[in-house]
């Protein structure tokens, strides 16, 4: 059996490694970026699963999930994050994953899951929100997308389109710099520590529940008169 391991944290890719060849035997090739991932995938058929992180250096949101699908349609992929959100888990099973690990995993649930993958099987583990805390967080993400400039709406709405830093300052005609700049006033104030967890937020449907928080043009509207 071949893994590959796709990580950019040496002492993740090792620990995942030790794990494997104890369980599995098995030889184990380590990508620390998307690109060296799709080189990998693409040069050696001998692989039969990935293990992916969804944070890599040179790939954002969903992208080296979505490349690594459309590169090799039929190479069982097994997510490995660091998050664990239901929204996130819906995700990474929409595109193509195989199964969601969370990095917290013991050495049993992580060889179970593999095992399971390597079965044809998929691997997801309800998490289930107490309904109380749900509302409550509902809550506070609201209060704090109110608090984001029409600009900073703009660009949040656009994260959870799924567009690029590049390709948000052509569709705004500013810069990437101010993208950038943008993009961690929006972290510090939905008080979340990755881009990730804000392109959750921007894709749990807060834009749907509330239309007329944000337009496409960057100006904020009136709440419909009833």
């Amino acid at each position: 059996m071949h893994i590959l391991i796709v990580d950019d944290h040496p002492l993740v890719c090792s620990a995942l490694e030790t794990t494997l060849r104890a369980a599995f035997g098995c030889r184990v090739m380590q990508a620390h970026a998307a690109s060296d991932a799709f080189r990998l995938v693409e040069s050696c058929d001998a692989i039969e699963l990935v293990l992916l992180d969804l944070k890599l250096p040179d790939a954002e949101g969903f992208d080296a999930l979505r490349q690594l699908r459309q590169r090799a349609p039929r190479l069982p992929i097994l997510v490995v994050s660091g998050l664990e959100d239901a929204r996130l888990v819906q995700l990474v099973r929409s595109y193509g994953a195989m199964g969601f690990l969370n990095k917290k995993a013991t050495a049993t649930q992580i060889t179970d899951a593999v095992t399971s993958v390597m079965a044809g099987e998929t691997v997801f583990d309800d998490i289930e929100d107490d309904e109380v805390e749900k509302r409550e967080r509902s809550a506070h993400i609201a209060k704090a997308i109110c608090s984001l400039t029409p600009q900073q709406q703009t660009v949040l709405r656009m994260l959870g389109e799924g567009l690029l830093n590049k390709q948000i300052a052509y569709e705004l005609s500013i810069s990437e710099s101010t993208v950038k700049t943008h993009v961690s006033a929006i972290l510090t104030k939905l008080e979340v520590s990755s881009r990730m967890q804000a392109v959750l937020i921007a894709q749990g449907g807060v834009f749907d529940q509330a239309p007329w928080l944000i337009g496409r043009s960057g100006e904020a509207a009136a709440p419909a008169s009833k």
